[in-house]
């Protein structure tokens, strides 16, 4: 999956961070805490935030489910609440609240 950084300094930080952890002079728990110091942080999402996040876009939910390429109906299900958002989902969701559907498209 494509890492998102905080910013572009925090990019050039995890990066060399990464090429040490894969030279071996970084072990594994040091990489986690540049993870979450460097990377977007990942929120759960309410079936109201879901839904009111497409709105803002003004999309439709089958625009929305395009964009981050799931199913309308999982978008559905998500906005009903039947079904929560994990993983990769999750984290573009987090970077649409953050950014606009347009850094996804």
């Amino acid at each position: 999956m494509l890492k998102t950084y905080r910013n572009k300094m925090m990019a050039s930080v995890h990066e060399m961070a990464s090429d040490f952890y894969r030279d071996g002079s970084l072990d594994k728990k040091t990489m986690r805490e540049f993870d979450v110091l460097c990377l977007t942080p990942v929120q759960k999402m309410t079936p109201e935030k879901i839904r009111a996040l497409r709105e803002r876009e003004k999309t439709s939910q089958t625009v929305f489910a395009a964009y981050l390429n799931v199913t309308p109906s999982l978008v559905s299900k998500w906005e009903r609440g039947e079904k929560h958002p994990q993983g990769a989902s999750l984290k573009l969701l987090t970077l649409v609240e953050k950014k606009g559907l347009e850094v996804v498209a």
